[in-house]
């Protein structure tokens, strides 16, 4: 094993290696980038973090440059190359090539060597519920509508300190895995219960994660035949108000946002259709996302025929749910005619396999839906159903599973599912100009993984070691140009506090629940 693997050279410009004044230089311009962003997180597209070291060095341009790595950039032709580099200058990609980086680059603040490691686009999460944190391992051997029933009476006693430690918690594992791109879809609003939807974006923020937060909502409880529990649920009025304001508020529509609002009714079962049509006028009024959940089970589809007299496809079609500003979470039992509804609007697919399968819903179609042209990323979904909390699991898993179905052995490779997890990801959220491939001009959302130890050194395709072989440990994540995380640990948060917390939080919320 190479010990110097992924190791700071700090050069300046000439050459030297190792200098002092360079070192120092490196470090303060971290710092200064890291605080300047972390007050700046929620501004847009001027956010620019080579103004920000330039005060601190004097150079034109900050630079990162990384090299002597395996690189996959994930883009239009699934460029890799076995020994190449990546320069970074302020929040974007310079340059991306084979061999060593261009030479007498200025402002050079670090200069990593990348020798057994692999560079890609930073992950991309498409769906997940960070409440959930906090109720993990419940209801291990029920299919969703069990679930859901088991679950509801104690989500339904959230609050903002909770929801904030399981933000945090959740995005923590993510991060520290490789996400780059985070989202969120919270949709349990108790009364009472704080600010929940900023809760979530302070615990991005302090993270230094981008992120979509989807403003959920449910209207439909048991009284009027859906499944959440009547105190769970908003009115219809109160839920689109919210919606709008949370837009109106948070939503940064610019290149190089953190932050961005989706409107998310939670589903077909928990939702009326007024809220849904509703909900998606008012989204393209603003000029936002929609997200929700769709033909996740065989339950749903049977709900859907019995209330509307037509598959959840239909429905959401009757409802303005189809189109290239829409992603639905799951889409197991879909029909030739649904995969071809979604390719021919250009609905995307949140792929959640993890969760798919521990609530035994079924195998998504994934490899028909790539086929026909449908968007398709990746989701780690709340971790009440995916314990691990990982979206590198779901690299693998994915082509597990889909391995499993019909498609068998030609179901997905290892680059495809490679594809999800990043470029896909970014398509489904609309930001695939901007992330989810390495190509000068895009932002510099990386991530660079160590696969010469252990686990990893004797496969010697490395997307198929970062795919196939157990959780590579990420020795450095870029957001924007900014480390979040470094030698596998996080570097904005105290991860041994946060995990204190999470755990008080969730025992107070059980006892809660219990009526303690």
């Amino acid at each position: 094993m190479n010990r110097n693997a992924g190791r700071d050279i700090s050069q300046d410009t000439t050459g030297n290696a190792d200098g002092a004044a360079d070192r120092e230089v490196s470090r303060v311009a971290d710092g200064a980038a890291d605080r300047e962003v972390s007050r700046t997180a929620d501004r847009a597209a001027d956010r620019d973090v080579s103004r920000i070291t330039d005060r601190v060095t004097g150079r034109d341009v900050s630079r990162i440059v990384i090299e002597n790595c395996a690189v996959a950039t994930v883009d239009a032709h699934d460029t890799e190359y076995p020994s190449g580099h990546v320069v970074v200058a302020g929040d974007r990609i310079e340059s991306v090539g084979a061999g060593r980086a261009p030479q007498g680059l200025a402002g050079v603040v670090r200069r990593i060597d990348g020798t057994g490691h692999l560079v890609t686009p930073g992950l991309v999460n498409t769906h997940h519920h960070f409440y959930q944190w906090l109720t993990r391992g419940l209801a291990q051997d029920s299919n969703l509508f069990d679930w859901l029933v088991a679950l509801y009476p104690t989500w339904a006693r959230i609050d903002e300190p909770m929801v904030h430690a399981a933000a945090r918690g959740s995005l923590a594992m993510m991060v520290r895995g490789g996400v780059t791109t985070a989202m969120d879809h919270h949709y349990v609003f108790p009364r009472g219960s704080g600010d929940l939807l900023g809760a979530e974006i302070r615990a991005a923020r302090e993270l230094g994660v981008r992120f979509t937060a989807a403003r959920g909502s449910m209207d439909l409880g048991v009284s009027d035949g859906g499944l959440p529990p009547d105190f769970a649920v908003e009115s219809t009025e109160e839920a689109l108000a919210a919606t709008e304001e949370a837009v109106d508020t948070h939503h940064d529509p610019g290149f190089g946002a953190m932050l961005q609002i989706a409107v998310a009714p939670c589903s077909p079962f928990s939702v009326s259709t007024e809220l849904l049509r509703e909900a998606a006028a008012l989204a393209r009024r603003k000029g936002v996302r929609l997200h929700t959940h769709g033909s996740e089970t065989v339950e749903e589809e049977k709900f859907c025929q019995e209330r509307f007299g037509m598959g959840p496809t239909d429905y959401f079609a009757s409802t303005g749910w189809l189109g290239e500003d829409v992603w639905m979470a799951h889409c197991v039992h879909m029909s030739d005619t649904d995969v071809q509804a979604f390719a021919r609007t250009g609905t995307g697919v949140a792929h959640c396999p993890s969760s798919n399968a521990r609530l035994a819903a079924g195998i998504a179609r994934v490899p028909d839906l790539l086929a026909a042209g449908v968007p398709v990323g990746l989701g780690v979904d709340g971790t009440a159903s995916n314990e691990s909390g990982e979206l590198h699991t779901e690299l693998r898993n994915a082509l597990l599973v889909n391995r499993l179905g019909v498609h068998r052995e030609r179901a997905l490779t290892a680059r495809q599912a490679l594809r999800l997890g990043t470029h896909g990801g970014a398509r489904v959220l609309g930001r695939q100009d901007q992330i989810g491939s390495l190509e000068p001009g895009k932002l510099a959302d990386l991530v660079l993984w160590k696969l010469d130890g252990l686990g990893h050194s004797s496969i010697a395709d490395p997307v198929a070691a970062l795919v196939l072989g157990a959780p590579a440990p990420v020795t450095l994540s870029l957001v924007g140009g900014v480390p979040v995380v470094e030698s596998g640990r996080l570097l904005r948060v105290d991860e041994d506090e946060i995990a204190r917390e999470a755990r008080a939080e969730a025992r107070r919320l059980a006892r809660i629940a219990a009526g303690g």
